[in-house]
């Protein structure tokens, strides 16, 4: 930019699209307008860095929540994977990609982020798990997952191709996942059912139930004997407030405690704000104190976070104002709970405690996202790049990176096939919930088709890559009798790394249609 400092901040007070309206901080305000122009390199660094992985503490309470509405519905291992739990997992990708679909010219940065995350995961992270653990992959759930991710790939080019879609599209878009959720539950069903009709005996049934009475007895009179004393009201609200497990800070290194001090005041006001209802304790972490607090907080916090506060200090009739409306009724709730149930034992009512916790952090999440969003939009702007390729580098790479180390860990744990089933099976999700639902919410809100602006040459190239990804994926394994070598390993580290070079060589220029 030729523009002086002063000539700088005034476009941003007079240009509409600086203003983000959905974000609490307007970023391109505080870079060109606050800040001196010789601290622009640092406040790059600075939000760079915030970019990173910045939904992991909302995730510590939205995934346990998850599992709780899961088990309080019965639901079976295959249809909570593919619905609660893979919401859990791909929940800082669908929330980035509806708050970037809240405006058109952000819409971009989505696609990139979903279309780079998909393409982040089945490459280097698929690759890496292939080069830890050489495996044999499970034959049908894979070319499933492959054949549904390939559709979905193929519909949002279409879309992208049209630059618009429509209401029914979007629907149908949505379905495709319901689709999938059939498909996993019935193939589920068929090899369970063979499973058991090939294995079944009255030996083992005998088993069974003499471990499930073992279990009963362990669970009820042996833990109950441990229960002997009770603590206080104060001290359970004190002692539930330590996100510090002394055990594990015995154990840790130094590097990892100064962090988890450095974490800990963050920690402490999510566990005032958020319920987390936990189904492997044996009182589903029921603190009676702590959560008649939650009935106060949660509520507010949701009204004063979401759409950026703006509901928050809406009057009522004038009158009244949203917030102290929330704070009332949170109190009087509150006063309910606390004197209608005991230290010792949860309320029948406790499930619905981990439905608020998963509110409380959808928001929470949500807020972020939108703050992640307007800060990319933002390094767009001051570093002259495409929304696109802020999505497929910084977005993709801060929001897979956390799952990319943990299918490793899972993989050197030896469960190559667990690693390597969570690399398809969630993108599948996120891609379709991601722009299915920020389309939907858009059209919702603006009673009209989603428009798509193009980004040119650079989306193509991602989208092509992707879907050749999927192809070659979907030719190869079967040709290799479906086992995934260190061999191919290093293909897929070598074709994202190409990808990458091509997608940055277009951003910047060096290729570009003739």
């Amino acid at each position: 930019m030729n523009l002086s400092a002063v000539d700088r901040c005034s476009f941003v007070k007079k240009t509409p699209d600086c203003s983000m309206e959905d974000g609490f901080i307007n970023y391109l305000y505080l870079a060109f307008c606050l800040l001196p122009p010789n601290l622009t390199p640092l406040t790059i660094t600075f939000y760079v860095l915030r970019c990173e992985r910045p939904f992991s503490p909302f995730l510590l309470s939205f995934c346990p929540n998850l599992s709780a509405i899961s088990t309080s519905l019965h639901l079976t291992h295959n249809v909570a994977g593919v619905t609660f739990l893979a919401l859990g997992n791909g929940a800082p990708d669908i929330f980035s990609a509806v708050a970037a679909f809240s405006h058109p010219h952000t819409a971009g940065l989505a696609i990139g982020a979903l279309f780079g995350a998909g393409i982040f995961v089945t490459t280097v992270v698929a690759g890496s798990v292939a080069l830890v653990n050489p495996f044999p992959v499970a034959s049908r759930p894979f070319l499933r997952d492959v054949i549904f991710y390939m559709a979905a790939v193929f519909w949002t080019f279409v879309m992208l191709y049209r630059g618009s879609t429509t209401l029914g599209e979007t629907l149908g878009y949505l379905s495709l996942y319901g689709v999938y959720v059939l498909t996993v539950i019935i193939s589920a069903y068929i090899y369970n059912r063979q499973k058991l009709l090939r294995n079944m005996s009255d030996h083992n049934v005998a088993h069974i139930r003499t471990v499930k009475c073992v279990c009963d007895f362990v669970s009820g009179s042996e833990y109950s004997l441990l229960q002997t004393h009770s603590e206080s009201t104060s001290q359970i609200f004190l002692s539930s407030l330590n996100p510090i497990d002394n055990r594990k800070w015995r154990r840790k290194s130094r590097r990892w405690k100064v962090l988890k001090v450095l974490k800990t005041p963050i920690e402490v006001l999510l566990l005032l704000c958020i319920p987390v209802v936990d189904p492997d304790r044996a009182d589903r972490n029921w603190k009676r104190p702590l959560n008649c607090l939650h009935l106060i907080t949660a509520p507010l916090v949701c009204v004063l976070t979401f759409q950026s506060g703006t509901y928050g200090s809406h009057m009522i009739q004038g009158e009244l104002p949203v917030w102290l409306l929330t704070l009332l009724l949170g109190l009087f709730l509150s006063a309910i709970v606390f004197f209608t149930t005991k230290n010792e034992t949860p309320p029948k009512y406790h499930p619905l405690f981990a439905l608020m916790g998963f509110a409380v952090s959808a928001v929470l999440i949500s807020a972020a996202a939108s703050e992640v969003v307007s800060l990319l939009h933002m390094l767009g702007v001051v570093l002259s790049l495409s929304n696109t390729v802020l999505g497929l580098t910084l977005l993709a790479w801060g929001n897979s990176i956390g799952d990319c180390f943990a299918d490793i860990t899972i993989a050197r744990q030896g469960y190559p096939r667990m690693a390597i089933s969570a690399c398809f099976g969630g993108i599948i999700f996120n891609m379709l919930f991601g722009v299915g639902l920020g389309c939907l919410l858009q059209m919702l809100k603006t009673q009209s088709n989603v428009q798509f602006e193009s980004e040119g040459l650079l989306m193509w190239i991602l989208a092509g890559a992707l879907g050749l990804s999927l192809v070659l994926s979907f030719i190869i394994i079967p040709l290799r009798q479906f086992h995934m070598d260190r061999a191919y390993g290093v293909f897929l580290l070598v074709f994202y790394a190409i990808f990458l070079l091509i997608a940055l060589l277009t951003e910047f220029g060096q290729i570009h249609m003739a």
